[in-house]
């Protein structure tokens, strides 16, 4: 298996269309984003350039290559808001394999892995992430990773009929 990453530096309109074809994937939008019901589960969103560029602002953006072929991507942010438990030099990650033949080969542990490295050289402790309820196979592999599950959001997302909750995890590092 090959799998690289390179970190995204200034926005472009690859990456725009990129962005705007897995946010809008109907097989992924219910693991990538939280939905309250079912029309904002089907509505499709549009990423623009500036868009992308305000991401640049607050996140640092990895992109994800399986055998030469973008793949998916990943990012972290310091300290958000949004953050369950409050504790300083926290990087809340978000992890997204767009492209099915990439799923299974090991390339989301190779991903993270990469990222907790990256995390690390930052001078960070600790990593936050989310995984809803539902993405069971995501909790195996955090879990693999030595993430730890440390409080749930419940009624978070909607997804195939019903509501479920958002699962915090956290890895100290």
């Amino acid at each position: 298996m090959k799998t690289h990453f390179t970190k995204i530096e200034q926005p472009t309109t690859l990456l725009v269309d990129m962005y705007n074809r897995w946010e809008n994937d109907r097989s992924l939008v219910p693991l990538i984003r939280p939905n309250k019901n079912i029309k904002e589960l089907e509505t499709r969103r549009k990423i623009t350039m500036i868009d992308l560029t305000e991401r640049l602002n607050h996140l640092h953006i990895y992109l994800i290559y399986y055998n030469d072929v973008l793949v998916g991507e990943m990012n972290y942010m310091v300290d958000p808001n949004h953050l369950l438990k409050k504790v300083r030099k926290t990087a809340w990650i978000g992890i997204t394999i767009g492209e099915d033949e990439a799923r299974g080969h090991g390339v989301g542990y190779e991903a993270m892995n990469f990222l907790e490295e990256e995390i690390k050289k930052a001078g960070l402790k600790r990593i936050e992430l989310g995984v809803f309820e539902f993405n069971t196979r995501a909790q195996q592999l955090y879990k693999r990773l030595g993430y730890k599950e440390f409080g749930r959001l419940d009624d978070f997302t909607y997804w195939d009929g019903r509501m479920w909750a958002d699962i915090r995890m956290e890895k100290y590092v």
